[in-house]
């Protein structure tokens, strides 16, 4: 058969078009399927986005929604109603999450961990100390605690146990669930609903000194609105009557036997425990050491986790096994008080004594404040 080229020029072209719609077509196909893959990735992180958008919202909600925990209180210093406030605190445990976590990281992932309601909680005092107690307890491993404070007993509770039981960190058999939000200690309706959900509850309450905390609280305050009226104003109904103004939430929150009373219809004295604010810095392996015991723990953090600065005012953390530098609290914690007019120091302490003698009383234990 003679060779043809135009035949075979017929055949060439047709093969040659197949050939190009296929390169493209696999073009096409690898195109879309880049694009799929991708808006797969993007939308993977929709969820954090959107939950970080709620908590901020929810975090907005709590600020305008904290209410009359105490009465009809001047809240000019109650700063946890605060968005500046609840900033400091994150910056505080994004800070510490590396040195103070070290034993949810440890060890191989518990398949048998669960989230679970809290067994113990730190009820109190704003300006007591609660957030160098938690840290303290953090170092212990049997103790797994939530840093952020859940306001869920006071601001929350219309959100149900479960979206409680779901900001608790997981924890295996024999770790003990902690949370701890300071205004619990104040707000009336909370002994009630901590009983509902469990009688058994642990409570413990950090106490100092009422006229240092009330000074304290105002500090912090006036580090975020400095042109807030003086202490000494705030703290006086009437300056020439000299009388005391208890409708201000720092003053009222020192007054811990009338508070007392309203948990005691709840729980028995020995589910309380009351932790020296005072000690935890002076001494915090002495204090820790009871806080251990009132828990059921092992007395695994002693003196050796402590190492005190003076620059600070208070003990730092340490890892006795490890050569990293002590860990301090955050910047807003050790803020130098200003100084306050003697005479209504004197009567702001003369105000508190019945008080603290009658929490004495309930307690068994002086607190050497007068």
């Amino acid at each position: 058969m003679e060779y043809s080229p135009i035949i075979h020029s017929l055949h060439v072209v047709p093969s040659s078009h197949v050939k190009n719609k296929l390169f493209v077509f696999c073009i096409m196909l690898s195109l879309w399927v880049y694009m799929i893959y991708c808006c797969v990735g993007y939308c993977s992180t929709v969820p954090n986005l959107t939950y970080g958008s709620v908590s901020r919202h929810e975090n907005q909600a709590e600020v305008d929604n904290q209410g009359s925990s105490l009465g009809a209180s001047r809240d000019l210093l109650n700063n946890e109603n605060e968005l500046d406030s609840r900033g400091d605190e994150w910056d505080e445990i994004r800070g510490e999450a590396k040195a103070l976590d070290d034993n949810a990281m440890s060890g191989s992932l518990n398949e048998s961990e669960s989230k679970k309601l809290p067994q113990a909680i730190i009820i109190g005092v704003k300006k007591g100390g609660t957030r160098a107690l938690l840290e303290f307890l953090r170092l212990h491993p049997d103790i797994r605690a939530v840093g952020a404070e859940p306001h869920f007993f006071d601001r929350n509770y219309d959100k149900g146990l479960e979206w409680y039981r779901e900001l608790m960190p997981k924890s295996s058999e024999g770790q003990l669930t902690m949370e701890k939000t300071p205004s619990y200690y104040v707000t009336k309706e909370v002994p009630a609903r901590i009983y509902a959900m469990s009688k058994d509850t642990k409570l413990i309450v950090v106490v100092r000194d009422p006229v240092t905390r009330a000074i304290s609280d105002y500090t912090q305050t006036r580090s975020k609105k400095p042109d807030i009226p003086s202490f000494e104003s705030l703290t006086l109904k009437n300056t020439s009557a000299g009388l005391i103004d208890t409708t201000w939430s720092a003053v009222q929150i020192g007054m811990y036997a009338k508070h007392l009373e309203r948990w005691l219809q709840y729980f028995p004295m020995e589910q309380l425990l009351f932790v020296s604010g005072e000690r935890l810095i002076t001494d915090p392996a002495g204090e820790m050491a009871r806080v251990q015991d009132f828990l059921g723990l092992r007395k695994v953090v002693t003196e050796k986790h402590f190492h005190f600065n003076p620059a600070k005012g208070f003990p730092c953390l340490k890892r006795p096994e490890g050569n990293s530098r002590p860990h301090c609290l955050g910047k807003t914690k050790g803020r130098t008080h200003p100084n306050i007019d003697p005479e209504v120091v004197q009567r702001l302490r003369d105000f508190y004594k019945p008080f603290n003698f009658k929490f004495y009383q309930m307690t068994g234990h002086d607190f050497g404040w007068d």
